[in-house]
């Protein structure tokens, strides 16, 4: 877990830089697990030959960067490199935010640790991504890397959908060019649920309605747009998802250090996990770009509180009889940003 907080000092052909979190990371895959962390200067950690050493000592596990795809070198016919439209995340899930700009973007609204359109401002991506040009990075991806799930989020509309009817787009586009693709969806609870029921007809086979945490006092704190949207519509939106998608393909990002009591943490993931949602636990880690980290300088959570929300969580999966593994597709399903796996669930 500390490789998680710390980083590590690596080179990474695969990394990514802001855009809406966890991190600032580079890909890996660490003794076998898809794996996101941080690339850090600082760190002690540091990967010689395929291997974690701290002080030049061998810590007994392989580490290896993931390698640059192949699909990266292309372009589309109107000149717009596919790295901009879809990135690599571990090593088998392709990634992308189907629209980079967000409502709630001002600063006055915009989540504290999110930077979906610093990306955008860098020249890294671009603003809306069509569903032609993510079927054709999708099957050049799967066909040339062997990808073999993919995530597609999106910023907040002003809709009353939220984001997912061009979601539903786009994800009917993929899945008719590369039918065995398994996608995930993600998007805040629309004001219709009917959205839901379109988003699985159009073909995604998991959805993420992240909530980062279930404390009101946390949520307004930390987003204070979001936060307007209650948690009683995202309980009704959970409930729903968990009908329409079934048991545990439904999930939500659980941020460890924004502040919440560890005993209310765990209590919050109880209640997701009655549900059959899958709670991803992950730690909040700075961010480039993001206010937390720009204006408010917070630090990673302590290693010891994320071990012990992260292993409580853990024993209620286990108990419950869910693995993020047995997700069709998307985060909890990768693991890489988070530690439940090597936690056993």
């Amino acid at each position: 877990m500390n490789i998680a907080l710390l980083g590590v000092r690596s080179e990474a052909p695969v990394r990514r830089t802001g855009g809406a979190g966890p991190s600032d990371d580079g890909h890996f895959v660490v003794g076998g697990l898809n794996a996101a962390i941080p690339l850090n200067p600082d760190s002690p950690y540091v990967v010689r030959d395929g291997r974690l050493t701290l002080g030049g000592a061998d810590l007994g596990m392989d580490v290896a960067p993931v390698r640059r795809p192949r699909f990266y070198d292309l372009v589309t016919a109107e000149g717009v490199a596919y790295d901009k439209i879809a990135k690599l995340h571990g090593r088998n899930v392709l990634a992308t935010t189907v629209v980079q700009t967000c409502v709630r973007y001002d600063e006055s609204e915009r989540c504290r640790f999110c930077a979906i359109e610093a990306s955008l401002a860098s020249g890294a991506t671009i603003a809306v991504k069509t569903p032609t040009m993510l079927a054709e990075v999708a099957e050049a991806a799967r066909r040339l890397d062997g990808v073999s799930q993919m995530v597609m989020t999106t910023g907040t509309s002003n809709g009353w959908d939220r984001g997912a009817k061009h979601l539903a787009r786009c994800v009917r586009a993929v899945k008719e060019a590369v039918p065995d693709l398994e996608i995930q969806v993600q998007c805040e609870p629309p004001a219709d649920l009917r959205a839901i029921t379109d988003l699985y007809e159009a073909g995604a086979r998991s959805i993420g309605i992240h909530v980062e945490s279930m404390d009101d006092d946390v949520r307004r704190r930390w987003m204070p747009g979001k936060s307007t949207v209650s948690m009683d519509e995202y309980r009704a939106a959970w409930r729903e998802a968990v009908r329409v998608f079934g048991y545990n393909q439904v999930s939500t990002y659980l941020l460890v250090g924004l502040g919440e009591d560890p005993d209310e943490f765990v209590a919050g993931a109880q209640e997701l996990i009655d549900m059959g949602v899958y709670p991803f636990v992950v730690p909040f880690r700075p961010l480039q770009g993001t206010l937390a980290t720009d204006v408010d300088h917070v630090p990673s959570p302590d290693a010891s509180l994320l071990h012990d929300v992260t292993s409580r969580v853990a024993a209620l999966l286990t108990a419950a009889g869910m693995r993020g593994e047995d997700q069709k597709a998307g985060c909890a399903a990768c693991g890489a940003c988070g530690v439940l796996k090597t936690a056993g669930a």
